[in-house]
């Protein structure tokens, strides 16, 4: 079984401070930004039109790995819950599910997405188009 990551892109955001950052795309402070795609994943490109509903798969890569309960979106007055009947990005896999719009696609292989929540740096495992209708 091939249990290997593979990056196939970067996120460019203004989004610089673990602390400060969103915790969802539709809260304050969710960006446009830029995806960067390796040149490998062109042809992935294919057919995609301006205006989708992508899901965008990111590792989360300031996540401490260790931690298994949290307070929910980091509220010390909420009891701890272990994390995986949250959404916190520390975890065991530490993926993020980003639920934005395609707004350009720019040369070279460039994503132009909003709202994005995620961190300036942030590696990019996969990119889903939402089916029409969902």
């Amino acid at each position: 079984m091939d249990t290997n990551l593979v990056i196939i892109g970067v996120i460019h955001s203004d989004i610089t401070d673990l602390a400060t950052a969103p915790k969802m795309e539709n809260e304050p402070g969710a960006v446009r930004a830029r995806i960067e795609l390796d040149p490998a994943y062109e042809v992935g490109l294919d057919a995609m039109e301006i205006g989708a509903q992508l899901e965008l798969f990111t590792w989360l890569h300031k996540a401490d790995r260790s931690i298994l309960k949290v307070h929910p979106r980091g509220d010390h007055t909420q009891p701890q819950r272990g994390v995986f009947s949250t959404r916190s990005p520390s975890r065991p896999n530490p993926i993020g599910l980003h639920r934005v719009t395609l707004v350009a696609i720019e040369e070279p292989l460039t994503l132009v997405v909003e709202p994005l929540e995620a961190l300036n740096g942030t590696p990019v495992i996969d990119i889903k188009t939402k089916p029409k209708g969902y």
